[in-house]
Parts: C-alpha cells; sequence; structure tokens
C-alpha cells in the first residue's frame, strides 16, 4: 500500500513539473515572438539609401537668397546637413560643421545646412533666428530653411544634425554616405572616427567610402504633420 501511495506522489509531482516547465517555454515563447513583432510593426525606413539619386529643392536662406543645388555647376558633390539653432546635438557639432565647409568646399564638396522643424513648435528654428545664428557664427555655407517640410522626407532625416554626402555622377546627385558626422558628438577631441571626412576624402582619391552609412545621433525633427 505504502509503495502503491509513493508511486502516485512520484506521477504526480513529475506531472507538476512537466506542466510548469512547459508553461514556462509557452511564456518564453510569447516573449520571443512579442519581440519579433515589436520589430516587425516599426515602421519601414524611408528616403534615400546609398545609390539613390537626390532631387535637387529650392529653399530659402538666411541671405535672402533660394537655394538649390543647380546653383553650384562646379560643385563635385555637397554635403547636406540638417540641423537647426535649438538642438543640443546640433550646437555641439555646429563648429565642426563650419570646419568641414572650410576644409571641403574649395575641394568641390560644400556644406549646405537644412533646417527642417515646424517653427510653430520651434519659434527659434524660424528663418529671422537662422539669420540672427548664421551672422553671429560666421557660416560660410547656406543655411536655409524647409519650410514646407517636403525635402527632409524625400533625404529620409530623422535627426538634427543628420548627413548625407552626395557626388556628381553623370549630372545626378547620387547619394555615398547617411548619418553622423563622427563617433563623438560630446567631445570634439576625443573624436575617433571621422566618417563624414573619412567619405569626403575617399570620394576624392577616387577610392572606397570605408563606411557608408551610420546611426544619426541627435533631437528628432519636429513636424507638423504629426501635431496632435
Amino acid at each position: 500500500m505504502k509503495n502503491t501511495i509513493l508511486a502516485l506522489v512520484i506521477v504526480a509531482f513529475a506531472s507538476c513539473t512537466n506542466s510548469s516547465s512547459t508553461s514556462e517555454d509557452h511564456t518564453d515563447h510569447a516573449d520571443s515572438t512579442t519581440d519579433v513583432q515589436t520589430e516587425t510593426a516599426e515602421a519601414p525606413k524611408t528616403g534615400y539609401a546609398i545609390g539613390d539619386e537626390a532631387t535637387d529643392f529650392n529653399l530659402p536662406s538666411t541671405t535672402g537668397e533660394t537655394i538649390s543645388l543647380a546653383n553650384y555647376p562646379d560643385a563635385k558633390g555637397f554635403i547636406v546637413i540638417f540641423t537647426c539653432n535649438h538642438c543640443p546635438y546640433a550646437v555641439a557639432y555646429e563648429q565642426r560643421i563650419i570646419d568641414l565647409d572650410a576644409k571641403y568646399a574649395a575641394l568641390g564638396y560644400p556644406v549646405i545646412a537644412i533646417s527642417p522643424n515646424d517653427t510653430t513648435v520651434v519659434p527659434e528654428d524660424g528663418l529671422a533666428s537662422m539669420q540672427t545664428r548664421a551672422e553671429e557664427k560666421g557660416y560660410s555655407f547656406p543655411y536655409v530653411l524647409d519650410e514646407a517640410q517636403d525635402i527632409y522626407p524625400q533625404y529620409g532625416a530623422t535627426k538634427t544634425p543628420h548627413i548625407f554626402i552626395l557626388n556628381k555622377e553623370d549630372g545626378k546627385n547620387i547619394v555615398k554616405y547617411i548619418g553622423a558626422i563622427d563617433n563623438n558628438y560630446e567631445d570634439a577631441t576625443d573624436v575617433t572616427e571621422r566618417y563624414v571626412e573619412d567619405a569626403v576624402d575617399a570620394l576624392i582619391a577616387g577610392t572606397e567610402i570605408p563606411v557608408t552609412e551610420t546611426k544619426a545621433i541627435g533631437c528628432s525633427i519636429k513636424d507638423k504633420r504629426e501635431k496632435k
């Protein structure tokens, strides 16, 4: 009798253990599935990919001119930077943007800075404030406003700053690099990877760009169409 009872206890214990294990397996599987579903549910990337042709634009600048890529017939390409006045990341990179134009404009790759934010949300990114900023900092490059917010979605810019290097090929502006300026927004003296400089240097030398795409680090772009 005792043996029979012992056997029943062992069977019951084994049954509970298997049930618990199965439940844990389902939970792990459910978590994994949720992760996959979350990744799948993310909005697909929009805008340009490496090798795409970038279309031209006509945007008002801080000098009162309308700026387009066609204004630079002698340029070999462009360093297009989506940036703005207010974002701390953009401010941290401001001198480096100025330095990029100083270094590469004469070599055929001028900077064109585009402010993409909705100025009703961020008034300090309006054209008058942009003009003040450009004058105070001595910008040597065009600083233009994507007032209708039509251009930054075409490029696929999501942050300020967000960089797109274009190269002129057979009359077309081909996207050759997308991403960050370098790998340290906090400290320019501690940068170890200079993505934009490496890419433009490679284009000038006619060699392969070592890194063609990185993650842009900065403030999200404020779009009037996303206002509730």
